[in-house]
């Protein structure tokens, strides 16, 4: 599915950044363009980084007595 029109970046695209390290929107604008023309696709390119990027573990916060 296509996210950024302006750019002709698909998801899957996104998929395959995330996959050879790409970690946050500013590495996607570098390396796929996307977001940097009219940046309606933002929203949705955000959305694709977290879904395609490796879950990160949660620290606990509690503490053991």
């Amino acid at each position: 599915m296509y996210v950024c029109i302006c750019n002709a970046v698909t998801d899957s695209e996104i998929a395959d950044a995330v996959y050879n390290g790409a970690a946050t929107m500013a590495h996607l604008e570098d390396t796929l363009l996307v977001g940097t023309c009219c940046g309606k696709c933002r929203d949705k390119a955000s959305e694709c980084l977290e879904r395609y990027s490796p879950a990160r573990p949660r620290l606990s916060l509690a503490m053991s007595a």
